[in-house]
């Protein structure tokens, strides 16, 4: 009996156990030296300006990201008070415009929940931007994965081609794109916040599960990890089949039963345009926060990011797009469907 006791033991212990037994713990990477501060400095204050770095220097800072992203979990553990954001989209200076109201890192702690390139004309500089602030600022920047941070969707939605029309060769943008692999794909808040950037998946039941996902990839077209970056919540009742092609549809039933497995306050997610900047769904089980406003230069919507205090009570800011720069007017025409 004392041998079966412990052999049920052992078949009970969750996938992130097992993990933690048979890895050993990996030593974190050292804080960044004096010399390497300075020159993460230097990037930013060039970035914050809109210029983008050299193709040498989006190198340097793809490799230093790598090392600090290799030991992020797929449930990347955040603490509060943090501020969390959608959607991006290559709009600079609506970033800056965010940054105006919730404050700078290092002084507010950001949780960005994917999707930086793409669509906007300032892929290249927004996602350089906050990759810059994440190596810099490790503990005070967590970037998730979206599904616009991919090889295939971002050779139809701008990145790419702004690479090459930025540095006329599309080595930034393969810097980049193998970094995405490297993304976690979503975080927790204080144990009670699960954060993503698309949605649930019927192939994951636990935080154990997503934990145990092999994340350093090119996004999948289906399977769960395909699933939380491509999933949306739905009026309906159960799992459905998505418009998009990829990922599925989530009622209100499944999400109520994923936070109650998993011990969960809130869902919070990004992925869809909503026209206030957030927008409650499934009994606030869950909230779409998008923070690119007047999406596209056309949609006309507000942007949002939500404040979580130490004690998890939100407040939702919400801004409108930056001044356009000489009164220019965005005339490139862009796929009505949005990805």
């Amino acid at each position: 009996m004392a041998y079966l006791r412990r052999l049920l033991r052992k078949v009970a212990m969750t996938m992130a156990e097992r993990m933690e037994v048979d890895l050993p713990p990996r030593a974190s990477k050292p804080p960044p030296s004096t010399r390497e501060v300075g020159q993460l400095e230097s990037w930013i204050e060039t970035l914050y300006k809109c210029q983008p770095l050299s193709e040498e220097d989006a190198k340097r800072l793809c490799e230093k990201a790598k090392e600090i992203l290799v030991d992020e979990n797929n449930v990347k553990e955040v603490q509060a008070p943090v501020t969390i954001c959608g959607d991006i989209h290559g709009q600079f200076h609506d970033l800056m415009e965010l940054f105006d109201m919730a404050g700078k890192p290092p002084s507010t702690n950001y949780l960005f929940m994917g999707d930086y390139v793409d669509r906007g004309y300032f892929s290249v500089e927004t996602v350089q931007l906050l990759v810059c602030l994440k190596v810099r600022y490790r503990d005070r920047v967590t970037i998730l994965r979206g599904n616009h941070e991919s090889r295939q969707i971002t050779q139809v939605y701008g990145f790419y081609d702004e690479c090459l029309r930025k540095y006329g060769n599309a080595r930034v943008w393969t810097y980049f794109t193998d970094l995405f692999d490297f993304f976690p794909v979503t975080a927790l808040v204080e144990g009670q916040v699960f954060c993503l950037h698309g949605g649930l998946s019927p192939s994951i039941e636990t935080l154990d599960h997503v934990r145990a996902l092999d994340r350093n990839q090119e996004v999948p077209h289906e399977g769960p990890m395909c699933d939380l970056l491509w999933s949306d919540p739905d009026d309906r009742t159960g799992w459905g089949i998505s418009p998009r092609g990829a990922g599925y549809t989530f009622g209100s039933d499944i999400s109520e039963q994923f936070c109650q497995a998993n011990g969960l306050a809130l869902i919070s997610r990004a992925h869809q345009l909503v026209m206030e900047g957030y927008n409650w769904s499934h009994d606030r089980n869950v909230v779409t926060v998008f923070s690119a406003p007047n999406y596209c230069y056309r949609c006309g919507n507000q942007a949002a990011v939500v404040e979580l205090d130490d004690n998890l009570d939100y407040t939702f800011l919400q801004f409108d797009p930056a001044p356009r720069i000489n009164g220019t007017q965005v005339t490139r025409r862009l796929p009505d469907y949005f990805l």
